[in-house]
């Protein structure tokens, strides 16, 4: 099974390497990270870069796409080599999947139109902006788009997928394998949970980098 995720300068390092230590554990399974050129692509904190081994056209039909989330997703919702890409890959994979606002480039690509999926909290109304019904959920699955929230969901996503690929026996043993047994130390990973003045700080830090941005 080849399964390709999607690297791009300004990713979040997690939303790409959280399920591909899930989904490298399938059996028989080739996890390729793909790029519209190959070579290295810093993440959001720009102190680690992670490597496309090929170009999008040197992988164009897998049969599992993984598209991470970031900030640098701003530079892929216009029309272009990705969203090309995307399209003609949805049409013979088997299954399509995002983490955080990874769901966003799909959705400008026109993968999710109508359909449910869900994305980083920040998010969820610029996706029902462009036609998808957004869902604050964490992990959707709709037909074979596999959308996951914020970050750290798509471990989650991941482990869910792997059972719905090769059951759950396997996912469970690659579950206990990465010992991923989450016992945080808040409970403060949802905005449903969190204290008002951390939602908040949240929101202010998320206003600052987009002004410095804009800036």
């Amino acid at each position: 099974m080849k399964i390709a995720i999607l690297l791009y300068d300004r990713l979040t390092a997690l939303d790409a390497v959280g399920p591909y230590e899930v989904l490298s554990r399938l059996p028989g399974a080739t996890v390729t990270f793909v790029a519209e050129t190959a070579g290295p692509k810093r993440t959001d904190t720009g102190m680690l870069a992670l490597t496309a081994d090929v170009s999008l056209a040197e992988l164009p039909h897998p049969e599992v796409v993984v598209v991470p989330g970031g900030p640098g997703r701003e530079a892929l919702m216009d029309d272009g080599p990705v969203h090309d890409w995307l399209r003609a890959a949805d049409e013979r994979s088997t299954w399509t999947t995002s983490v955080c606002t990874g769901s966003l480039v799909l959705a400008a690509a026109g993968l999710l139109d109508g359909k449910r999926a869900t994305s980083h909290w920040l998010a969820l109304e610029e996706l029902r902006g462009l036609g998808v019904d957004a869902v604050p959920e964490r992990v959707v699955f709709d037909g074979k788009h596999v959308t996951a929230a914020g970050v750290s969901a798509g471990i989650d996503m991941a482990l869910a997928l792997a059972a719905r690929i090769a059951g759950d026996l396997v996912a469970q043993a690659i579950q206990l394998g990465i010992e991923y047994d989450p016992q945080p130390p808040f409970d403060a990973g949802s905005v449903r949970k969190a204290p008002r003045e951390v939602v908040e700080a949240v929101r202010a830090a998320r206003a600052a980098r987009a002004g410095a941005r804009a800036d």
